[in-house]
């Protein structure tokens, strides 16, 4: 991460702020704040309360994203699923030496940040949790909030469809804990490998190595019987209890509400070491930097599963909200929109609330020009399938997220001709400033 960040600063994509802030709120305001007109990451340098330096919003930008992975602003899909198909060609780990350039410390003495205002309390929202699937030993990584309580133990709301969740039943029906190490502040290929869902049986620090191209130095924990990424900033070692539950919540999640109090998983702190000149992530739930990831890496595996099944799949766009899905196809025969969207229902049941397919002239990161697809380019009425009482994202208790809308917004097949665009020779290519001078449009 320490790398990503100087590489940030040196394109002039850092921003510093060197005013102190307060734990409480302040940093998450000023962080909102900045996110409203800017995607630069933002580095905080006198955070109260700690003597660590803060960054945040390092993930805020779909076109950073893309610039990881080395795809074009409009080709994360397909260029993920390259990488994802390509076999690797080096080792996975390489271990170094145990503590290697790091110091103990206590969960207090790191960013104790509250969020919103009814918040339970400070939260790690950025953390990754790595931990081993208790039978085959294969590591996974995955977000999930924990809530911090006390310098010995966190809770935390582990997502049923998560893996974790299985791994830690698992180790609980044989009335065991599940050992498991929180990440903070880690290398941009881990972090997007967390965010990216493989299957059960797949090692997601396998694929991190593929995306950086060179195996992944791993140290061994102090307390737990695990390795860990050597560049991490902070390790958290410790275990879930098994068949203890207790309080979490609320908290101010990434849909725009609170999630209510719940009993929820407990994980006992064992130990906490960082790096000597430690630098904090910090993630605002529901700002860009929670956003653009989770969207680039929901049409992602959308992409994947869809372009196996149907062909003439160019590209997928979750924004600006991953309940949304909408595919850009090149059309080749009647009804291919219409196969595109089935496929996609199928391919991710916690998010594709509504399903859109439009033509290959459609900017699908703009909603005001996929629904000018879908208002212009035929009778809404006969391009709209309503799928009632289809289960939906795994945590709705009150069936909010049920049902899908899956709309067809390609051009009638064999009539690409009425529906050609207009546009003005040389409009692409106009430079304001020669005729406005120094006057703002602003």
């Amino acid at each position: 991460m320490r790398a990503f960040i100087e590489q940030l600063a040196a394109a002039g994509e850092l921003l510093v702020v060197h005013e102190p802030v307060n734990q409480r709120y302040e940093l998450a305001a000023v962080t909102k704040k900045i996110q409203a007109t800017s995607e630069k990451a933002v580095l905080f340098r006198n955070v109260a309360g700690t003597t660590l330096p803060v960054v945040t919003n390092l993930y805020g930008s779909h076109g950073r994203l893309c610039r990881l992975i080395g795809a074009p602003t409009d080709a994360f899909c397909p260029v993920w699923a390259e990488t994802l198909r390509a076999p690797r060609t080096h080792e996975i780990y390489a271990p170094v030496p145990t503590g290697a350039g790091t110091v103990e410390c206590a969960l207090r003495d790191l960013p104790l940040i509250t969020y919103h205002e009814k918040d339970a309390g400070p939260y790690f929202t950025s953390a990754i949790f790595l931990a081993l699937e208790p039978d085959t030993r294969v590591p996974n990584l995955s977000f999930h909030r924990s809530m911090y309580v006390s310098d010995r133990e966190l809770r935390v709301r582990l997502g049923s469809s998560h893996d974790l969740a299985r791994y830690q039943k698992k180790a609980e029906q044989r009335g065991e804990a599940l050992e498991a190490a929180l990440l903070i502040g880690v290398a941009p290929e881990i972090f997007l490998s967390a965010c990216y869902s493989l299957p059960y049986e797949a090692n997601e620090l396998e694929l991190a190595a593929k995306l950086q191209g060179r195996p992944i130095p791993m140290r061994p924990c102090s307390r737990i019987d695990l390795s860990v990424p050597a560049s991490a900033e902070i390790v958290v070692e410790g275990r879930f209890l098994p068949n203890v539950r207790r309080p979490e919540g609320p908290f101010g999640e990434f849909l725009g509400a609170y999630v209510p109090v719940g009993d929820n998983h407990v994980f006992e702190v064992l130990a906490v070491t960082r790096r000597a000149d430690a630098h904090f992530h910090s993630l605002t739930c529901g700002t860009p930097e929670d956003l653009r990831p989770l969207e680039a890496l929901t049409a992602a595996r959308v992409y994947e599963h869809v372009s196996r099944v149907v062909r003439g799949v160019l590209d997928v766009s979750t924004r600006p909200n991953c309940m949304i899905t909408i595919l850009k196809i090149k059309q080749e025969y009647e009804g291919h929109g219409k196969h595109a969207l089935l496929a996609a229902l199928g391919s991710n049941m916690d998010f594709n609330k509504v399903c859109m397919v439009v033509d290959e002239d459609v900017n699908i990161y703009d909603l005001n020009d996929v629904m000018w697809a879908y208002l212009t380019r035929g009778p809404a009425d006969q391009r709209a399938m309503i799928l009632e009482r289809i289960p939906g994202f795994y945590r709705d208790e009150l069936k909010d997220h049920w049902g899908r809308l899956a709309i067809d917004a390609t051009m009638p097949w064999g009539r690409s001709a009425e529906f050609e665009r207009k546009r003005i020779p040389g409009e692409e290519s106009v430079d304001l400033a020669r005729y406005l001078g120094e006057q703002s449009l602003k």
